[in-house]
């Protein structure tokens, strides 16, 4: 699903990771993941794909909401997971989103901003 978010600015975190072999929980807890991060003050939304390379991108409406996602324990414990069981490598990157376009349907929007 493409998440649909506001007109800009917001910000994005874009995850990019390498699992290692196995599932060992990892699916079930990132499903998990979903619920807690949308009640989180200044959610807007995720997009996600998984596969050689995992990539995670999630909207949110300003830094701070970021950090409170970053500091929220279900989010920590699941931290402590990937980095034990299911990552062999990853990046974190925080983007501030200026424009969004693209396609809904038949019809084509212009670029915002």
């Amino acid at each position: 699903m493409i998440a649909k978010t506001p007109t800009p600015p917001c910000c994005a975190v874009i995850f990019t990771s390498v699992r290692t072999e196995g599932d060992d929980g990892y699916a079930a807890t990132a499903e998990r993941m979903l619920a807690p991060a949308a009640d989180q003050p200044g959610f807007l939304g995720v997009e996600s794909a998984r596969e050689a390379v995992g990539i995670t991108v999630s909207y949110w409406a300003d830094l701070e909401a970021i950090d409170r996602w970053r500091r929220n324990l279900h989010h920590q414990e699941a931290q402590v997971l990937g980095r034990a069981k299911w990552y062999a490598a990853f990046r974190t990157r925080v983007v501030r989103v200026e424009r969004d376009g693209g396609m809904a349907g038949p019809e084509a929007e212009s670029w915002a901003g």
